[in-house]
């Protein structure tokens, strides 16, 4: 125990403030300045309202101080703000009228006073700094995918623990389907930070399309090196993810090094999706291969650009494929379009063809129900 004017200041006060900044990471120094100035706030408040006061915390013996600062003045015209050259040299003569001195004037019970103002800085100091460690560290990274636990549930929410910060996964961010229980680890993906009143608080998600991105670019090391690029990302989450990869090597298949060997690396990201479909398709600077490929797994007979600028595209496919073509509800054609940001029309070939013949031989049309009805005249 370190002991002045009476008052005892605890050892672990300052054995305290460097395991926090062991431990938290918040500095010492600016610890025992922010409790200086509340000090001097208490001081002020609980002793009166002298401006030229200050409280000082010795930093190697955790001593507690309230020193008054009074200028070295010719006249006197205020004795609590001022002292005589005459009196200053008393204390060292070496003092000059422009000069100061400061005495110590540290009330008997400042130290509870002192005690209770330090507990409650540094628990809000705490609080303070981890705001803006989990704010500074997590703002930087919204658009990383990290894995977590779920922490709890309220309702429609679930709470990702992410060790130093709490995510937030809204309902509208969680997959359909998907079931997540107390303690189970998953990976999410970061959007922002929201700096709320209780706390910042991480706003994550599993349903965007950059999870899978990210996912893919963490698994692919071609992709990390930018051997392999993600040309286009489409997801319907839950259900199926298309997804378009390019590489300018024509030594390397961007679509086989996603797969992996023997489907290591895809299968992984779908484990990671609990079993979400991945289409993995080649990117093409030709929109006619682009469209046959991202309309994969179905076979496409032609593409018909209808309009290059507009982006707007017919597809013909066999009679046989067109469902497969378009998917349940549609999925298949639209998670194509959104991949190669094409508008696409899809057509069988019977339907395409005899489209086409009717325009082609319009009087054919209109002869023919004449035709039947000689036919029944003459029967």
């Amino acid at each position: 125990m370190n002991e002045m004017n009476g008052e005892i200041v605890p050892a672990e006060f300052l054995a305290a403030l460097e395991q926090l900044e062991e431990e938290r990471h918040i500095s010492k120094e600016m610890l025992i300045e922010t409790i200086e100035n509340a000090l001097l706030s208490a001081y002020r408040k609980n002793y009166g309202t002298t401006s030229n006061v200050r409280v000082l915390i010795d930093p190697d013996e955790g001593q507690i101080m309230v020193l008054m600062r009074k200028d070295v003045v010719e006249v006197v015209e205020d004795d609590l703000t001022q002292i005589s050259l005459e009196e200053a040299w008393e204390i060292d003569p070496r003092y000059e009228v422009g000069d100061y001195i400061e005495f110590q004037v540290t009330p008997s019970d400042f130290g509870r006073v002192a005690a209770q103002t330090a507990k409650q800085v540094i628990v809000q100091r705490i609080k303070e700094e981890e705001r803006n460690q989990v704010l500074a560290e997590f703002k930087d990274r919204a658009g990383e995918v990290v894995t977590g636990y779920v922490s709890r549930k309220s309702d429609d929410k679930i709470y990702i623990n992410l060790d130093k910060a709490e995510g937030v996964l809204p309902f509208k961010e969680q997959v359909p389907g998907e079931h997540y229980n107390i303690r189970q680890r998953i990976k999410v993906y970061i959007v922002k930070v929201l700096d709320e009143s209780k706390g910042p608080q991480v706003l994550v998600s599993r349903t965007r399309s950059e999870l899978v991105r990210c996912l893919f670019e963490s698994e692919v090391p071609e992709i990390q090196d930018g051997i392999v690029e993600i040309r286009g990302i489409a997801r319907d989450p839950g259900s199926r993810t298309k997804i378009a990869v390019y590489s300018e090597d024509p030594n390397v298949d961007p679509v086989g090094a996603c797969v992996g060997t023997r489907g290591t690396r895809v299968q992984s990201i779908v484990d990671e999706l609990n079993g979400e479909k991945i289409d993995i398709v080649f990117w093409s600077e030709d929109p006619v291969e682009l469209i046959s490929s991202v309309l994969s797994p179905a076979d496409v007979e032609e593409v018909i650009i209808e309009d290059e600028d507009a982006m707007i595209a017919t597809v013909i496919v066999p009679d046989s494929q067109l469902s497969l073509a378009i998917g349940k509800r549609g999925q298949n054609v639209s998670l194509a379009a959104k991949v190669s940001k094409w508008k696409i029309d899809i057509k069988s070939h019977s339907d395409y063809y005899s489209d086409d013949y009717e325009e082609e031989f319009p009087e054919y049309d209109d002869a023919e129900p004449e035709a039947e009805a000689e036919t029944q005249e003459e029967e």
